[in-house]
């Protein structure tokens, strides 16, 4: 689960200037606009609370539930700027309402699958249909909304994200308690028939004129093989072993990939990433600081589930209660969180804020082995309070540290890089956490002394992040004793896991120190630029 916004949804809103719509539609679009992007926050915040779920029911691994969570974020990362890009061309209510068909038409696939190979394919054409509403739903209402509007108006996209995100987790555990995880998938059909239809009765059709034309197809798929060779490496790799010609393959076809993806988009007339963008040096830290930052926070949210279900025993809808303050300290903050930076500049708040998210997932790590759930809050607050300051001023600084021309197209590159962050950051921090965990195991196991069947039982969940479905036959005193080695072993791995995403933070504040002006040197380049 990420922040109820993009990191620079406002950026984006006041790059598409269009002439406004009649008075009496602007309801009818901002209502489009809330209901489809509430379905991909919606659904965005509540697979995590699930996936622990999803693993017992469908019998399956780790691994498995990383390409859930990746496989979604995969396509987002490689379409989002082909996404926006196309709808400025082809028509932006078109797109929208492809994407809501798409996402809605993926969510059934992903409700009624009957295996994980028919979830993971449906999430990735979740990631597809996403990556078309998403950015079209902000643009509709730039489209609409005049610059004396747009700022209220994006104000109430903005609150109801935060409500959809804040109670996807509370929603998406009580499904998955009370009827089933395929529960949660089947919601957005739901979304999606108003949504369907006020974008065909009410919402004006508008485009970009000034756009060129063309979309750059090539690069997209690029960026999707060389994302996608790297993410089936890291992922293959605990098991197959870094050596294995499958994991070198697929590891070196990813950076050659990648490598093309730059080569392709230095020689192109239209890129979705201009790379002339990073020849300035706040920029290039912008996208690294993003790298880190939002690399631990979806990195550190998709383990957080397992400690509290697996681990500790909670409900799904008891561990999704624990995000709540995150999500609700981000929302009733971020609106104060956007003065700080014309007060502070950017370069404060873009330092103390990481710092201050850093030190939630170290509480976190701290406090893992409790299994009371007021330990768990103060962290998440933490988290929470640290984000709140980041998110606003992140925006602005995208802002600044680009000509007015380009702010859209860096925007739009700054929330991809959000995207690209936590694909790998999962990816990386699920071959870690299966290589922690299975030396947590053995140490246990050395010290327990257990019987044979203690140590089949526990050897069993090794891979699968997670005990089998079916028990065999054990003692009382034995299950509990295989139940304790796993236990402990979950919380020695979820704990290196936050302190790896603290460790993320503090290098994100420690990129903000190093590239990122003072407010005197900000309002020095600020001027020019709106003279």
């Amino acid at each position: 689960m990420k922040p109820t916004t993009p990191p620079c949804a406002e950026a984006t809103i006041r790059a598409t200037p269009e002439v406004p719509a009649c008075a009496e539609r602007k309801g009818w679009v901002l209502a489009a606009a809330v209901l489809g992007s509430t379905m991909a926050f919606l659904d965005e915040s509540v697979v995590n609370v699930a996936l622990p779920r999803i693993e017992a029911a469908l019998d399956t691994t780790l691994p498995a539930m990383q390409w859930i969570i990746n496989a979604y974020t995969l396509c987002i990362s490689a379409l989002l700027l082909i996404g926006g890009a196309a709808a400025d061309q082809v028509g932006r209510r078109k797109i929208f309402l492809i994407g809501i068909t798409i996402f809605a038409m993926a969510s059934l696939g992903c409700g009624f699958a009957p295996h994980i190979a028919v979830l993971i394919v449906a999430r990735a054409v979740q990631g597809v249909g996403a990556a078309l509403l998403i950015p079209c739903s902000l643009a509709l209402i730039g489209a609409a909304y005049d610059e004396k509007e747009r700022g209220a108006a994006i104000g109430i996209w903005s609150g109801a994200s935060a409500i959809a995100a804040g109670g996807g987790p509370l929603l998406g555990g009580w499904l998955v308690d009370h009827w089933s995880w395929r529960g949660i998938f089947l919601i957005n059909p739901l979304l999606a028939l108003p949504t369907l239809w006020i974008a065909i009765r009410h919402v004006p059709e508008s485009r970009d004129a000034s756009a060129q034309r063309g979309l750059d197809w090539p690069a997209a798929l690029l960026a999707f093989g060389g994302l996608g060779g790297l993410v089936f490496g890291l992922i293959a790799a605990p098991r197959a072993g870094w050596g294995h010609p499958v994991v070198v393959a697929s590891l070196a076809l990813g950076v050659l990939l990648l490598v093309a993806f730059v080569q392709t988009e230095r020689r192109s007339r239209a890129p979705m990433m201009p790379l002339q963008l990073f020849h300035s040096r706040t920029f290039s830290g912008i996208t690294l600081f993003t790298l880190f930052l939002y690399g631990a926070l979806g990195g550190a949210l998709f383990f957080l589930p397992f400690l509290l279900i697996q681990a500790h025993g909670y409900s799904a809808t008891a561990a999704g209660a624990v995000y709540l303050p995150f999500t609700v300290i981000l929302g009733l903050l971020s609106r104060w969180s956007g003065g700080l930076a014309d007060r502070f500049g950017t370069r404060v708040p873009l330092i103390v804020g990481p710092l201050i998210t850093a030190l939630g997932f170290a509480l976190l790590a701290v406090v893992s082995g409790s299994t009371h759930y007021w330990a768990f809050l103060p962290p998440m607050t933490v988290v929470g309070f640290g984000m709140a300051i980041t998110v606003a001023p992140l925006t602005t600084a995208v802002v600044n540290s680009v000509a007015e021309r380009q702010i859209g197209v860096a925007s739009g590159i700054n929330n991809a890089v959000a995207s690209v962050a936590s694909l790998l950051f999962v990816a990386v921090l699920g071959s870690i956490a299966l290589g922690a965990f299975g030396r947590s195991l053995d140490r246990h196991l050395v010290a327990a002394n257990p019987s044979p069947e203690v140590r089949a039982f526990v050897d069993s969940t090794r891979q699968a992040f997670a005990p089998p479905s079916t028990q065999p036959a054990m003692s009382r005193r034995d299950r509990q004793t295989a139940q304790r080695i796993i236990a402990e072993s979950y919380v020695e791995t979820i704990r290196l896991v936050m302190f790896i995403a603290a460790a993320a933070c503090f290098a994100s504040a420690l990129t903000a120190a190093l590239t990122i002006g003072s407010l005197k040197e900000e309002r020095m380049v600020a001027r020019p630029r709106s003279s």
